[in-house]
C-alpha cells in the first residue's frame, strides 16, 4: 500500500506539474527503485551522468536523502553534447575542447563490495562535484563512469561508443589494465590521468599518460634534495629504532651516502642508549636535525621521550625533527610535539581540516551524499576533486597542449599540489613535492619544491 502511495503521488506531481515542465523539462521515464538499486547504478542503467540524473531529481541533493526501495526515480532524456560516433583521430586533434563540453571519463571500481570500490566511489563523487563547481564559472563538462574492477577485462570497456568520446580519463587502479586503457588512449588522443599507485614503466613511451604516483626512489631523491637544502647548517643525528619490518632504511642509507659525498658529518644513536651515551650524538654548538629509520608510531613516541629528556638535562641543545609521510597521522597526538621540535614532514599532500575551503568541501559533501568522507591520509574525495579541478581547468584554459606543468597550473589545491615532467620521450610525470613544517611559534607551513 505505502509503494502505491508513492507511485500515486509521484503520478499527481507529475499531473499538476505538466504545464510548466512541458516547456522545461522532459521526463522519458519513472523509475521504480528495487532493493540493490544505487543512485550510481540507476543513472548509468539510463546512460546520464550523476548530475544530469541529480538535476531531474533535486531531493537527492538534499542532506538526509536515502534512496529507498520502492521509490520512483524521474528519468530525463540524455543530453548530447556530442555525437555518438567520434570522428577520426585526426579530426578529434583538430577539435578545439576549449570552446564545447569537456568530455570526462572515469574507469575505476566504482562499487560497495570491498574497500577498493569504496574509495574510488569517493574518489569519483569528488571528480563530480568539482564538475559541478566549475559548472558555475562557465566550464561545462560531460561525464562517464565504468565499473572496472579488478577482474574486469577493461578492453570490453573500451568498445563503448562514449569511451572514445572521452577527451580525458582517469584510472586505471588496477596495473594490469593500465597498457590496454593507455595504448586505447594513444590511439584516440585521450589523455589518460593514472591517479594513483601502479606499477610498470608505461609513462615513459605514452605521450597522453599523466603518472600522478611517484615511486619511493623519486620520493627518496626529493626528500634528500629538499633535506640538504634545508638542513646545510645543522648537524643530522640517526636514531636506529630496531624495528626489524621498517622499510626507512633505503632513505637513511642513501642520505647518509650522499652526506658523506658532501663531506657533511653525522653521529649514529639508538634507541635502546644509555641517556649518556644518546646525548653524546647531538651537537651543543649547532642545531640537530634528527632521523628516524622508522615511521612507525611506538618508536617515534620513544623517540620524542628520549629528546625531551635530552633538552631537559642540556638546556642548550637545539633539536628539529625530520619525519616521513606517516607522520601526518599521527598529528593529533603529536601536535604540540611536532611544535616543540620545529618538525619537517616530506609528502606530496597536505590535509589541512582547518581550512574553510576544505570544511566547506566537506560539509557539501556530507550534503550531497549523507556521509562523512572517510577518515584517510589522504581524503580520496579530496583527491578526486584536486585532480578534476587541476586537468579540466587547465584543459578549458589551453586545449590538448595542456601539459600540467607549473606554469600551465591555474587551480589551488585543497590537499595536493600536482607539477608535471616530461618522462622520457613518453608521458608526463608528477614531480610535486612538498615539506610540511610544524614552526616553534605554532603555525604550519607548506614549503614547496
Amino acid at each position: 500500500m505505502r509503494h502505491f502511495l508513492r507511485y500515486l503521488s509521484a503520478l499527481i506531481f507529475i499531473s499538476i506539474a505538466l504545464p510548466v515542465l512541458a516547456q522545461t523539462t522532459k521526463w522519458r521515464d519513472m523509475y521504480q527503485v528495487k532493493k540493490k538499486d544505487s543512485v550510481f547504478g540507476i543513472a548509468k542503467k539510463y546512460n546520464l551522468t550523476l548530475p544530469e540524473l541529480m538535476d531531474a531529481n533535486p531531493d537527492m541533493k538534499k542532506g538526509g536523502y536515502e534512496l529507498k526501495k520502492g521509490d520512483y526515480v524521474f528519468i530525463p532524456f540524455e543530453k548530447n553534447y556530442a555525437k555518438p560516433i567520434v570522428a577520426t583521430t585526426s579530426a578529434k586533434a583538430n577539435d578545439d575542447i576549449r570552446a564545447r563540453a569537456i568530455r570526462v571519463g572515469v574507469m575505476l571500481p566504482l562499487h560497495d563490495v570491498d574497500g577498493d570500490g569504496k574509495r574510488m566511489v569517493e574518489y569519483y563523487r569528488g571528480v563530480i562535484m568539482a564538475c559541478d563547481s566549475m559548472k558555475a564559472k562557465g566550464v561545462s563538462t560531460e561525464v562517464w563512469a565504468w565499473n572496472v574492477n579488478a577482474n574486469a577485462d577493461i578492453r570490453q570497456t573500451l568498445l563503448e561508443n562514449n569511451a572514445k568520446n572521452c577527451d580525458i580519463i582517469f584510472g586505471p587502479l588496477y596495473s594490469t589494465q593500465v597498457k590496454p586503457l593507455g595504448d586505447f588512449c594513444n590511439t584516440n588522443n585521450i589523455k589518460l590521468v593514472i591517479p594513483f599507485s601502479v606499477t610498470g614503466d608505461e609513462v615513459v613511451r605514452n605521450p597522453q599518460i599523466f603518472q600522478i604516483y611517484q615511486t619511493g626512489d623519486q620520493l627518496n631523491n626529493s626528500a634528500i634534495s629538499a633535506f640538504l637544502n634545508r638542513f646545510g647548517k645543522h648537524h643530522p643525528v640517526f636514531i636506529d629504532c630496531n624495528d626489524s619490518t621498517s622499510k626507512k632504511g633505503s632513505f637513511t642509507f642513501a642520505l647518509r651516502k650522499e652526506l658523506d659525498r658532501c663531506g657533511i658529518r653525522y653521529n649514529i644513536t639508538n634507541l635502546k642508549s644509555s641517556e649518556e651515551y644518546f646525548a653524546k650524538a647531538f651537537s651543543k654548538s649547532q642545531p640537530n636535525i634528527v632521523i628516524l629509520n622508522t615511521g612507525r608510531s611506538p618508536e617515534l613516541n620513544v623517540a620524542i621521550a628520549k629528546i625531551n629528556g635530552l633538552t631537559i638535562n642540556y638546556p642548550g641543545v637545539v633539536v628539529s625533527l625530520f619525519g616521513y609521510t606517516e607522520w601526518l597521522m599521527y598529528t593529533k597526538y603529536n601536535l604540540e610535539n611536532f611544535f616543540k621540535y620545529d618538525t619537517y614532514i616530506p609528502s606530496t599532500f597536505y590535509y589541512n581540516p582547518l581550512s574553510s575551503a576544505t570544511r566547506n568541501l566537506e560539509n557539501n559533501y556530507r550534503r550531497w551524499f549523507n556521509t562523512d568522507m572517510m577518515s584517510t591520509m589522504p581524503r580520496f574525495a579530496i583527491t578526486g576533486y584536486d585532480q578534476a579541478q587541476f586537468f579540466i581547468n587547465g584543459l578549458h584554459r589551453y586545449g590538448k597542449s595542456f601539459n600540467g606543468t607549473r606554469a600551465e597550473n591555474i587551480y589551488t589545491p585543497l590537499q595536493t599540489s600536482l607539477n608535471f615532467k616530461r618522462a622520457g620521450n613518453g608521458g608526463m610525470q608528477n614531480s610535486n613535492f612538498i615539506l610540511i613544517h610544524y614552526t616553534y611559534d605554532h603555525n604550519i607551513e607548506s614549503i614547496s619544491y
